[in-house]
């Protein structure tokens, strides 16, 4: 468990190093997509020698970066740029792997006990995440977090499509939510206990 997040950490570094290497490093490679994110909550959980840190950064990492880290499978945007056996292409399927693995193996141990009555918590790490994300993106013109613009063949395409560009945030705000209530209800139904609350 201690291992996953620092290979994960090096495995970024490699990344960056590689693209230097080749001249192709810039600002949208920073680690400031939601999937990218998760090292650094996985590091907190896993360093952090308070009970109640640790129990909130497990269920962010269980509720929000393994979904976030599949539907990036599913929609795996990267393969629109590099080719199949691209560093970058292979480097993105084992990092997304490692962040859905990483929460399953939190969960299966037991140390994470996703509850409904902890949405709270995820909500409030992204409203302090989100905010600065989308002026970093609006300044720089990234699209970190896809709060800048949707991504074509996604679910907030198909929102921005009637809902125009930023419009689309307002149904991206309520589609996460409902997508955090799913996950809370599919964990439920897997029959996880209500963990400790702070």
């Amino acid at each position: 468990m201690k291992i996953i997040p620092v290979f994960m950490l090096i495995l970024e570094a490699l990344k960056d190093l590689f693209l230097m290497s080749v001249g192709r490093f810039s600002i949208g490679y920073l680690p400031l997509h939601v999937c990218s994110i998760g090292i650094f909550v996985f590091l907190l959980r896993e360093y952090l020698p308070w009970d109640k840190a640790k129990k909130y950064f497990g269920e962010v990492a269980v509720v929000l970066i393994m979904p976030a880290s599949l539907a990036a499978l599913i929609f795996a945007d990267w393969t629109i740029y590099y080719p199949v056996l691209n560093f970058i292409n292979l480097h993105s399927y084992l990092w997304h792997g490692l962040l859905v693995l990483y929460p399953l193996l939190l969960y299966q141990a037991k140390e994470i006990s996703p509850s409904i009555k902890h949405i709270h918590w995820v909500i409030i790490f992204l409203c302090l995440v989100v905010p600065p994300i989308y002026l970093f993106d609006k300044h720089f013109g990234c699209n970190y977090f896809f709060v800048n613009q949707p991504v074509p063949g996604t679910p907030l395409m198909w929102l921005a499509s009637f809902m125009g560009n930023p419009g689309y945030l307002a149904g991206y705000a309520i589609l996460v939510i409902l997508v955090l209530a799913l996950v809370y209800l599919i964990f439920w139904s897997l029959g996880t206990e209500v963990g400790d609350h702070f």
